[in-house]
């Protein structure tokens, strides 16, 4: 370089500079804020009656079988055999216990979910970010959901980020572990088999499926009539439960004969949908970029085309995915930082009204609404990224490869993605 010229200067972007704040650490006053807006929000649930209810069916399982009869006896109970045993210890506590208990543990499961979402992208507990999550979690709809009904569901949101934030370290069989004892509580990471299949980490889908396969056989045996599963709750599963549950399935075949469509013809629209976003999940896996802004995207994409096809789909379930997502902002491509990723999301928080569809008993229409939109707006950001999918380079089970010839430097993740 001769002495008249000078080094190009890189001005950040507005992104860049916005991405630095929200990772600095927040003020201690916003902090406390966030943090007591989020108890009142997991608390609130004393102010109803009936909390806790579907954590109740699970203790009442346990309480059958300590009664010596078969927790599938009950059709309301519809968790895997090792659902029981880890419910045990709540048959020691009483009713008023239990009534105060469980949301404050369900809260705190979520706030645990959040904090390894921030992991994930190496944010602290202690950051702008956090604070924003934090506040928005608090006002979420499916929050106030799930811990207003103690749903289970709180296990796979700490489950997911947790694996994911391993498969990011490159611990792939512990990733796997996790992903099946999750699966072993609540069958609902069963999509991110599919993940270990993309990643080609054949070890950690052998752990994925052989640690529910062990625990649930070894707790079937120990359980009374362990054939009911198949018989009765199965069946009732796949029907998409009865008429006290079904008004509140936002999953396709469960909405759109609720307008009219034919049964049939929705489930087989369920099931193109479905499709498209596993394929555009294989898009985004494909493309590569920024490893942790990858495992998200990818396997937030193929629990959202679960979420379109099986039978239930419930509002809570979007706080598996929708967390990790959020954090994903301070990363440079991150499909969160389209305006078009949160509208979707807008409707879901306390406060904001949706003429027709506030009641409980049509809220499922609000929430097809934000899966189906959230599966767009991230099948759509695969779709048009593709063709810079081309010529990157792979992780494999072992080693990586490459997809084609590529120079060491452009092969290099950019440091300053994270």
């Amino acid at each position: 370089m001769s002495a008249t010229e000078t080094a190009p200067v890189t001005v950040p972007s507005f992104g860049d500079v916005a991405s630095a704040w929200l990772r600095g650490r927040a003020p201690r006053p916003a902090l406390v804020s966030a943090v007591l807006v989020f108890t009142l929000s997991s608390v609130r649930a004393y102010g109803k009656a009936r909390s806790g209810i579907d954590n109740a069916v699970v203790v009442r399982a346990a309480r059958a079988l300590l009664s010596g009869g078969s927790p599938y006896a009950d059709k309301r109970f519809l968790y895997p055999p090792g659902a029981v045993f880890v419910a045990l210890p709540q048959t020691l506590l009483s009713e008023k216990v239990l009534f105060y208990a469980v949301p404050v543990v369900t809260g705190a499961l979520v706030a645990v979910g959040g904090v390894l979402a921030l992991r994930i992208f190496g944010v602290r507990a202690d950051s702008r970010l956090a604070v924003a999550l934090a506040l928005g979690t608090a006002l979420f709809l499916p929050f106030q959901s799930l811990v207003f009904l103690g749903n289970w569901t709180a296990a796979s949101v700490v489950a997911f980020p947790a694996a994911l934030l391993l498969a990011r370290n490159g611990r792939w069989s512990a990733a796997g572990v996790v992903v099946g004892a999750a699966v072993a509580l609540k069958p609902m990471l069963v999509p991110l088999f599919l993940l270990f299949l993309l990643a080609r980490q054949w070890r950690a889908l052998a752990w994925a499926l052989g640690v529910p396969a062990a625990i649930s056989l070894s707790a079937a045996v120990a359980l009374p009539r362990p054939g009911l599963f198949f018989t009765r709750t199965l069946p009732f599963l796949l029907h998409g439960q009865d008429a006290y549950a079904r008004p509140y399935d936002a999953s396709w075949p469960a909405v759109l004969p609720r307008l009219g469509v034919p049964h049939t013809l929705a489930f087989a629209l369920a099931a193109v949908a479905g499709t498209a976003v596993l394929y555009f999940a294989w898009l985004r896996w494909r493309r590569g970029g920024d490893p942790a802004l990858r495992l998200v995207e990818c396997a937030a994409l193929l629990m959202l085309a679960a979420f379109v096809v099986s039978r239930p789909s419930f509002l809570n379930y979007a706080l598996v995915v929708v967390p990790s997502l959020a954090t994903s902002v301070v990363v440079r491509g991150a499909t969160v930082r389209s305006v078009w990723f949160w509208m979707p999301l807008v409707p879901q928080l306390g406060g904001v009204p949706w003429p027709g569809v506030d009641s409980g008993q049509r809220h499922a229409f609000r929430d097809v609404v934000m899966f189906g939109g959230l599966a767009a707006v991230l099948g759509l950001a695969a779709w048009r990224g593709r063709r810079r999918g081309e010529g990157v380079v792979t992780e494999s089970s072992c080693s990586y490869s490459p997809c084609s010839k590529v120079s060491e430097a452009e092969a290099r993740p950019d440091p300053e993605a994270r």
